[in-house]
């Protein structure tokens, strides 16, 4: 047995005990003052905890994929009960991996092909769009319902075609989308289906969480999330095959699946033939994809361990967050379309999200304008419709329908924060400022704007 005192681990846990001293000292949060703060729509929540995994790993010096990344990847799948999680850089990498994966020649006749047809939505973000058209297939847009702002189940039933291949949607801000009428497609004309989970992680749909009906799926840990690990994202399937594939595509587009500082796993390094390469040819440097290097860090991965174990947490605090903001506003609904909770769902929300009614007397550049001027940020819907954005109007797409409420959502949604940090003291500072406004209020309110940044989306 090493002596502790040459191997470092009174000196670590030293520092792991001044580094919870510094949380303390540093970061804990004083009490509301409605008269400065403001109150972030989202934001990153953490303890010492994820202070001492950080250092703790940083310590060890690894800094690619190690203790911590098997541990977060394990802990992600064994929630979602799935067999494979793969720790991505980003969710929006997610999504670029997950739909790429299925491009993949391993496929054979299921692999999409450049012109095939994917389902999906304008209003939303461009990162679930993006990689439709980068890997040269066609995105097919559904408009969608407000209230849950989820594809319309009607047009995506019209929107099938012959050339349709795969559906990739987003649960909206935390609300599933209709699984039942997306799963009847999927078998009835044998689709392939990517769950974009990026703002839904804990929703439930039938009691089942979201995330393990796709065939792939994809979560984001941006700061703004349900957990965090700064920037970063996550595959998650079911499936062996495209478990390896999407490996191959995060990993350079290697054909070994060997982990980082293992080798000859399969124990054929040496002895197998790939294309024309000579008969041999050293199995990590063979590559079946055209892939990237998509990876992200263990300290980050350490990061995620210590919120993954808050995630139960952080739910109950979205969802009474969200349910007070409902209670409070239901008495302007003849102004304002509140969010509403698909059938057979329990979301987590990500969000609370808000349509000004074409009759409210009002613009939801008013409200918004009051909301901001009194330090409560809000944010638009994304994309609002995606298609009227310079990058999106000259790619090659099918629509179906006009996307009339894809435009309501562009001109009059918007949604302010429920995420864990906002308290029942901000909450009922959001509170009383949307009856000053509803009551006719107009001056523009509050005190100076806090020197505190949010994280952004």
């Amino acid at each position: 047995m090493t002596d502790a005192r040459h191997d470092g681990a009174d000196t670590r846990n030293g520092i792991l005990e001044l580094v919870g001293r510094y949380y303390r000292e540093r970061h804990a949060q004083p009490p509301f003052d409605p008269d400065r703060d403001s109150v972030h729509y989202a934001g990153r929540v953490f303890g010492e905890d994820e202070m001492r995994y950080l250092v703790d790993s940083s310590l060890d010096f690894y800094l690619t994929a190690s203790r911590f990344t098997e541990e977060f990847e394990a802990g992600v799948a064994d929630y979602l009960g799935l067999s494979d999680a793969l720790f991505v850089n980003s969710g929006s990498s997610a999504n670029l991996v997950a739909l790429t994966a299925l491009t993949s020649p391993k496929l054979g006749e299921r692999r999409l092909r450049p012109g095939d047809e994917v389902i999906t939505v304008a209003a939303g973000f461009p990162s679930t769009v993006a990689p439709i058209v980068q890997n040269g297939l066609v995105p097919v847009f559904v408009d969608v319902r407000l209230g849950d702002y989820n594809a319309d189940p009607a047009q995506l039933r019209e929107a099938v075609s012959p050339r349709t291949r795969a559906i990739m949607l987003a649960h909206t801000l935390g609300a599933p989308f209709d699984l039942d009428t997306v799963a009847e497609l999927v078998e009835k004309h044998n689709l392939w289906l990517i769950e974009d989970n990026c703002d839904a992680l804990g929703s439930r749909y039938r009691d089942r969480l979201t995330g393990t009906f796709g065939h792939l799926a994809t979560i984001s840990f941006y700061p703004a999330h349900h957990i965090t690990t700064g920037e970063g994202g996550m595959v998650v399937t079911d499936d062996d095959e495209l478990a390896r594939i999407a490996r191959s595509i995060r990993d350079w587009g290697r054909d070994c699946y060997c982990a980082g500082g293992e080798n000859n796993t399969c124990g054929k390094r040496f002895a197998q033939q790939f294309g024309t390469l000579p008969y041999g040819y050293d199995h990590k440097y063979v590559y079946s994809h055209l892939g990237y290097n998509l990876k992200a860090t263990d300290m980050q991965a350490a990061i995620g361990c210590a919120q993954l174990a808050r995630l139960e947490g952080f739910i109950a605090a979205r969802k009474h967050n969200h349910s007070r903001l409902l209670e409070a506003l239901r008495r302007y609904e003849d102004r304002l379309v509140l969010p509403l909770a698909p059938p057979h769902t329990d979301p987590s929300w990500f969000c609370f999200v808000i349509t000004v009614r074409d009759d409210a007397g009002f613009s939801r550049r008013e409200l918004t304008g009051f909301l901001e001027a009194n330090r409560i940020e809000t944010r638009t819907l994304f994309s609002g419709n995606l298609l009227r954005h310079p990058a999106f109007q000259v790619i090659d797409r099918r629509v179906v329908g006009d996307l009339a409420n894809t435009d309501v959502v562009m001109e009059r949604t918007f949604f302010v924060g429920v995420y864990p940090g906002i308290d029942d003291a901000r909450l009922d500072y959001m509170i009383g400022a949307f009856d000053r406004f509803m009551a006719g209020e107009r001056v523009i309110g509050g005190g100076p704007r806090s020197a505190s940044a949010p994280a952004d989306r």
